[in-house]
């Protein structure tokens, strides 16, 4: 015998609580997205940076290379030898000249095309930072309902939400 309220009418359901649950799990889902490309895309600008570095490095030894040959050839000039011995090694100081000039150009294109890879990517990241912190907030705002049941938290965490997705977006199509 069963004495007081049926058991079905015990657990009543609250759907709009099940709707901002559902909210807040997709915001935090979104959050998650958006941190790990956001880490990593810091870390390929990182990553890109001391690469162009490195190269920047590579191409200043280049360069004094190249200095370095020139010099021997002017001073190899400023003796007024004439020999042939002695334009042999102007030739040779000369043809040294010319790889050094050559490989310093085209370390300082590749040095140049990195700077550009990471501040690519240093403001793909800041987009995707931007989009992190809106979905922080769509995730707060929503989470707010539940203490106190105003809807216009869990509007405002969509809304939030939205502008987080579509700034995680940008960071993907930048």
């Amino acid at each position: 015998m069963s004495h007081g309220v049926p058991h079905e009418a015990q657990h009543t359901v609250d759907r709009a609580a099940k709707g901002v649950g559902l909210l807040a799990a997709m915001l935090a889902i979104g959050l998650t997205i958006v941190t790990i490309a956001s880490h990593r895309t810091h870390t390929h600008a990182i990553v890109a940076r001391s690469e162009a570095n490195d190269l920047w490095s590579y191409y200043q030894s280049k360069r004094i290379k190249y200095h370095t040959q020139e010099l021997g050839a002017d001073l190899l000039v400023a003796q007024g030898l004439k020999t042939e011995s002695a334009e042999l090694v102007k030739k040779k100081f000369e043809d040294e000249m010319a790889r050094q000039k050559q490989e310093s150009d085209k370390l300082k294109e590749e040095a140049k095309a990195k700077e550009k890879e990471s501040e690519h990517a240093e403001h793909q990241a800041l987009r995707f930072d931007f989009a992190e912190g809106l979905f922080e907030i769509g995730l707060v705002m929503s989470s707010l309902f539940f203490l106190s049941h105003r809807k216009l938290f869990p509007v405002i965490g969509f809304l939030a939400g939205l502008a987080g997705g579509m700034m995680g977006i940008a960071g993907l199509l930048a």
